[in-house]
């Protein structure tokens, strides 16, 4: 089995590459194959909308015309047996270079028809991690919630299952004095990144291995 990990972070090292490798960690303890790919090594823009991946009896049909870095990403993601997306949330949306690299995803399987059927060659199994600096209520006072759901029924739909793990309140500077911060306890920060990463971590290496099951 394979299980493709993407990193919509513009970290190598941060928080929602952390847990992707850990959830990584989790498929490979259940024998899966497992390879991690960064969105920003990547050369790629957003849908053009071109429609070639529309034109009925076209080379394109059901498959993104477009020769860049994403082509290959592509047919890593088909040959695959599921896959995890990572993001951190700027300004309450995932990152710019995820929401492109969805645009394109997405689009190039769906069909205008009356049922707007999907192309997708076969089901595979996905999931999503969402990070955060904001605490766990933010996503309950703003909603964002629904929002992370809805990322999950639109995998859903698209390839089958989907699942997703949220993970807050993470810490953004190893040195808060450093930033205009002050709107954070540096301390409590610091404390939660010792004792409740950790069992983030977990959860992720939970979340990769039930996708292999």
């Amino acid at each position: 089995m394979k299980v493709i990990a993407i990193n919509g972070s513009p970290r190598k090292n941060g928080n929602t590459a952390i847990l992707l490798g850990k959830a990584l960690e989790g498929a490979t303890f259940k024998k899966a194959e497992t390879e991690m790919i960064h969105l920003y090594d990547l050369n790629f823009k957003g849908c053009n909308s071109c429609f070639a991946c529309k034109v009925l009896g076209g080379k394109s049909y059901g498959k993104c015309a477009v020769k860049d870095d994403l082509k290959e990403l592509f047919n890593k993601i088909e040959a695959a047996d599921a896959f995890i997306l990572g993001s951190p949330i700027y300004l309450g949306e995932v990152t710019g270079e995820m929401r492109s690299f969805l645009e394109r995803l997405f689009f190039q399987y769906l069909v205008y028809d009356k049922e707007r059927s999907i192309l997708v060659p076969k089901t595979l199994k996905t999931g999503f991690i969402f990070t955060m600096n904001a605490p766990e209520k933010v996503i309950k006072d703003l909603g964002y919630e629904q929002k992370f759901k809805g990322y999950e029924a639109i995998l859903k739909r698209f390839f089958g299952s989907s699942k997703h793990l949220t993970v807050t309140d993470t810490l953004q500077f190893d040195d808060y004095s450093k930033y205009m911060a002050i709107g954070f306890n540096a301390g409590a920060k610091a404390k939660r990144r010792k004792e409740v990463f950790p069992v983030d971590c977990e959860k992720a290496y939970q979340f990769g291995a039930a996708l292999v099951d």
